[in-house]
């Protein structure tokens, strides 16, 4: 199942583990990205951490884990050339974290919601 922050971050789960990324409106709002990267495997980050950040031509970000845990890995190829986070953002996965306190996933919206919250 995928999760969105408020922060405008998605974490897809799969078990233990989770996919994160940054959303479309995120994207949007910055503009074209060309600069990513991110803490490195072995990180150990609480819930709205930092874990990472991305450039545009117009704004910089930090990137903040959704959940509490461990980074197991990094997409080292958006390092290289973040250009699919232009065009895909929603399939292109930052880092991925093995999760420490799974109840966290509690606070975090649907897409349903997360649609909502970005139309208020």
């Amino acid at each position: 199942m995928r999760y969105y922050s408020k922060d405008h971050e998605w974490i897809e789960v799969n078990g233990e583990t989770g996919k994160v990324g940054i959303t479309d409106h995120a994207q949007a709002q910055l503009g074209e990205l060309v600069f990513c990267e991110m803490e490195p495997p072995g990180t150990v980050l609480a819930a709205g951490d930092m874990a990472g950040a991305v450039e545009s031509v117009k704004a910089a970000a930090d990137i903040l884990t959704p959940v509490s845990g461990e980074i197991t890995a990094v997409n080292d190829a958006l390092a290289d050339d973040p250009v699919p986070l232009n065009t895909a953002p929603e399939e292109n996965w930052l880092f991925t974290i093995r999760l420490s306190a799974a109840e966290e996933l509690d606070a975090l919206m649907d897409e349903g919601a997360y649609k909502v919250f970005c139309h208020e």
